[in-house]
């Protein structure tokens, strides 16, 4: 619904998210796929359910498309349940687990990582001010 709410907006912003989820998305399904591969799944059937998986969620974001551009009152709320869902999930799950290690040369790369994203996020979004 992030991707498909970008485009609405504007084209570029659609590319740009799209990046966004698939640089985060990718290394989180190859994760996936070796859980299942260490839960014993075959190469094959754990492929089968990360596709599906997959799948569901472009299925979810041509249906938030469709949506969203009938109802385009609700663009607005759509993104911003959708950016304060990341940011929830950042500071609730992702930061705290970072600070919970013991070497700080491990923490602050990582958390330097998180730093880049913000910086990057705020260049992107500066950039359609003008539209």
């Amino acid at each position: 619904v992030v991707i498909a709410g970008a485009f609405l907006v504007d084209v570029q912003l659609g590319f740009i998210a799209t990046l966004a989820v698939m640089a985060h998305e990718i290394p989180h399904e190859v994760g996936d796929f070796m859980i299942l591969l260490n839960a014993g799944f075959t190469r094959r059937r754990a492929f089968m359910f990360n596709l599906v998986s997959g799948l569901s969620a472009v299925l979810g974001g041509l249906i938030g498309y469709f949506v969203l551009d009938e109802m385009q009152s609700l663009l607005p709320y759509a993104l911003a349940v959708a950016a304060a869902s990341f940011i929830y999930i950042a500071l609730s799950d992702l930061l705290p687990e970072m600070m919970r290690r013991s070497s700080l040369a491990k923490t602050l790369p990582e958390v330097g990582l998180v730093l880049l994203g913000v910086v990057i996020a705020a260049l992107a979004t500066g950039a359609f001010h003008g539209h």
